[in-house]
């Protein structure tokens, strides 16, 4: 079933989503090389919560230990922050929630670090592109199967796996909502894009196979052929006349020290 939102609904998830994109920049400042993964969940968790804002995924389902996921090279999402060490040549997906005055944000950025290869470099640049690709389809009239289908026939060209077992979803009062916004698809097909939809699309595209592993921890979902991974993730609204990006990653963008952004590909 899927809530629809007001205007006002839509303004308190905007709020939220500027606690969530400043939360993203301050970790963004202290993603180098020998940083323990766990440092950065514990830096995202005091502002969110020095913010007035509850960090939406720790305890998810009463069992996700952390504010953040954190996930590295071939870990595709819901990594645990650890005691691993950022190195040169990683990347690192940081996924983050905010809920604040009764609604939830949610968006994701990968990070590469320097030292990170051409090849990988490449992944990230186009599941970057195909994020807004997805984004561009996601208006009133339209269906889900759009968004997926932009996705997927953009990022298939170059020989990568678009993950089938994670989707994005509808955000609000609950942080997982329907609909469900795979990154696959047929044009015209599945449910009809309504005005006061307000739903995360997030491109999660592997490298080498589309298949997926999970580990004993119940929760993180690796490459089954150990090859990187790349995840970014908006939150859009859906509005009669347009479409309109509630999250940010202008703020972490400015943050972060590498501008893997500006490099040719």
């Amino acid at each position: 079933m899927v809530h629809y939102k007001t205007a006002e609904d839509i303004q308190i998830i905007k709020e939220s989503a500027q606690i969530l994109g400043k939360t993203h920049a301050e970790v963004a400042k202290a993603i180098k090389p020998g940083v323990k993964t766990k440092k950065l969940d514990e830096i995202a968790e005091e502002f969110i919560r020095d913010h007035k804002g509850i960090p939406s995924f720790k305890n998810y389902n009463g069992s996700f230990p952390a504010s953040l996921c954190i996930s590295v090279n071939d870990v595709v999402v819901h990594g645990f922050p650890s005691n691993y060490e950022l190195k040169e040549g990683d990347v690192v997906s940081i996924d983050c929630g905010v809920k604040y005055n009764g609604f939830h944000s949610d968006s994701a950025y990968t990070y590469p670090l320097e030292g990170v290869n051409q090849e990988t470099l490449d992944l990230l640049h186009r599941t970057y592109e195909s994020l807004y690709l997805g984004i561009a389809q996601a208006k009133a009239g339209n269906r889900i199967g759009d968004i997926g289908f932009a996705v997927q026939s953009f990022v298939e060209k170059f020989g990568y796996g678009v993950v089938r077992e994670l989707v994005g979803h509808g955000v609000g009062k609950d942080l997982h909502e329907d609909p469900e916004v795979p990154n696959y698809g047929k044009r015209g097909k599945g449910p009809k894009i309504m005005p006061g939809m307000v739903f995360a699309i997030e491109p999660m595209i592997n490298m080498g196979t589309k298949k997926v592993v999970q580990e004993k921890d119940g929760w993180t979902i690796r490459t089954q052929d150990h090859k990187p991974s790349a995840h970014f993730e908006h939150m859009v609204a859906i509005f009669k006349d347009r479409t309109e990006i509630l999250t940010t990653h202008e703020y972490l963008e400015e943050s972060y020290s590498y501008k893997w952004r500006n490099k040719s590909r």
